[in-house]
């Protein structure tokens, strides 16, 4: 039986629910997202594996992609591996503590990647409008800064509301309407008064979407200018396939996510959220390294060198 805790809290674990209406596809639910976990772990390692081995992808936008695709790894094995334990076998249940850490991590690698996509916006802009001041602007310390301003601020921005909502009181339903712990169906479940909980985490989404994107939209926005100056087709051609795949990843980023969470009433549209979700933290992660490396010839060129040194090596 669960016991009362010190913050008023009763339930001691939540039943995540998962997708009820396929539980008879359990089976090939599992076989599907196992293949693309999998891919998508395989895909973001091997652009942190050359970006590390090759010389010649150590500058800051390769650099900035390496972190992004560390993010996606450690994003989306905080979420897939139980929703793979539900499909195959059936348990659905997370503790407490279990619960609040995949809520934390998730939403912290979340908006870390939100920031650091600012940053690779950032990175263009100056690469494209900037080009003769780029090495001096983009130094190895600048690099450092940002990517080490990508942790501390969601960590800062986060930690708050995420322990507001924690205190709240959990005394029944227990059942997240969800495949994972996240902050909308948590503050849904309290039977206390969680309106000032919720408040604070629309506003706390809201300014980290609104920040990154107000950067990126104005980094773009130089970036079409400073392109559409550019005498020669070819160079032009050039500049636009830099940001094709940058933008590609934008758009799903920031769709699903304002989907998800800049809604202020947070018990609407529960079941259609998850779709939403899904697209976070398994379509965009699966897609990162293609999206990416697909039309990249540095990076096609670096993998071959570095599979043919694994090869030499044997």
């Amino acid at each position: 039986m669960p016991k009362e805790m010190g913050n008023g809290t009763t339930v001691q674990k939540f039943i995540l629910e998962g997708f009820p209406a396929s539980q008879h596809l359990g089976n090939v639910l599992f076989l599907v997202h196992l293949l693309a976990y999998l891919a998508s772990i395989a895909g973001n390692a091997v652009i942190v594996t050359i970006t590390c081995a090759d010389s010649r992808l150590h500058t800051p936008m390769y650099f900035f992609l390496s972190i992004f695709s560390f993010f996606e790894c450690c994003f989306t094995s905080t979420v897939i591996p139980k929703l793979l334990i539900i499909f195959l076998l059936g348990r659905q249940t997370i503790s407490f503590p279990a619960c609040f850490i995949q809520a934390f991590v998730t939403v912290f690698l979340g908006a870390g990647g939100f920031f650091l996509i600012a940053v690779m916006s950032l990175d263009r802009y100056v690469a494209i409008c900037k080009p003769l001041h780029y090495p001096t602007i983009m130094s190895l310390k600048t690099c450092f800064l940002l990517v080490t301003a990508c942790f501390t601020l969601p960590f800062t921005l986060i930690t708050g509301p995420l322990v507001k909502i924690s205190q709240l009181s959990f005394c029944g339903p227990h059942v997240i309407p969800h495949f994972f712990c996240d902050v909308g169906p948590l503050i849904h479940l309290s039977c206390s008064d969680s309106r000032s909980a919720e408040m604070l985490a629309f506003v706390v989404a809201l300014v980290i979407l609104l920040t990154s994107l107000i950067i990126t939209l104005i980094a773009y926005s130089n970036i079409v200018v400073t392109i559409v100056r550019l005498p020669s087709a070819k160079e032009k051609k050039k500049a636009f396939s830099t940001c094709s795949s940058h933008l590609i990843v934008l758009s799903l980023m920031y769709g699903s996510s304002v989907f998800i969470y800049v809604k202020p009433k947070q018990t609407n549209r529960l079941d259609s959220s998850r779709g939403a979700a899904l697209v976070t933290t398994v379509v965009t992660p699966l897609l990162n390294p293609v999206i990416y490396t697909l039309r990249n010839k540095q990076v096609h060129r670096a993998l071959r060198e570095t599979m043919c040194r694994m090869k030499i090596s044997r």
